[in-house]
């Protein structure tokens, strides 16, 4: 009596294998590619999120200095305002006393108000330079806070790619395409804004 169909499970097991490996193995190397597509995006805006982080510290710092000039800028025409104002009574105490007014008194009083208002022209000056350097730093940040969305975009697309290589689901994949083509944009606004 036969013992039954002989089937060789053998080669039948190695020609699945094969064909999972064949059709998996297409669509795997293209989860692979696109994740190595999205790691180095995600490097890049990565280094460029750093970057202009860095750069914004950098203009605030100089804004932090432009604003300590200007305070001692507008420091220095109090100062010049006092002098003026005791040379101003010192006048008056000449006059009410009917004596004229010495002539380096009226100099000393008339230096004083001139330096006094190119104290106070220059602290505008460094005021404004300050902020110009605080909008500019502001600026930057903004753009730092793009680059930086889309370094976890880039991220999540890079898991979700990951999710898929361990499951082949391709809607987990579409997911992947989809958070990695959002970032791609995120990244893309930065540069042309």
């Amino acid at each position: 009596m036969p013992e039954g169909a002989e089937v060789d499970l053998d080669t039948l097991h190695e020609r699945i294998h094969e064909e999972v490996e064949h059709e998996g193995g297409r669509f795997l190397k293209l989860v692979a590619l696109t994740t190595a597509l999205l790691a180095a995006l995600a490097a890049v805006a990565a280094l460029q999120a750093g970057a202009t982080v860095n750069e914004a510290l950098v203009m605030k710092t100089e804004a932090t200095q432009l604003q300590t000039r200007a305070s001692d800028q507008w420091a220095y025409y109090q100062a010049k305002g006092i002098k003026s104002a005791v040379m101003q009574a010192s006048a008056a105490a000449w006059s009410a006393a009917g004596k004229a007014v010495p002539a380096a008194l009226i100099a000393s009083t008339q230096r004083y108000l001139t330096e006094q208002q190119t104290a106070a022209n220059s602290a505008r000056q460094l005021e404004h330079g300050r902020d110009e350097k605080s909008a500019e730093a502001d600026h930057l940040l903004h753009r730092h806070h793009g680059f930086a969305n889309a370094v976890a975009l880039f991220q999540v697309a890079i898991a979700l790619g990951a999710m898929t290589a361990l499951t082949r689901s391709r809607p987990v994949y579409m997911g992947s395409l989809l958070l990695g083509a959002v970032g791609l944009v995120f990244f893309g606004w930065q540069y042309l804004h």
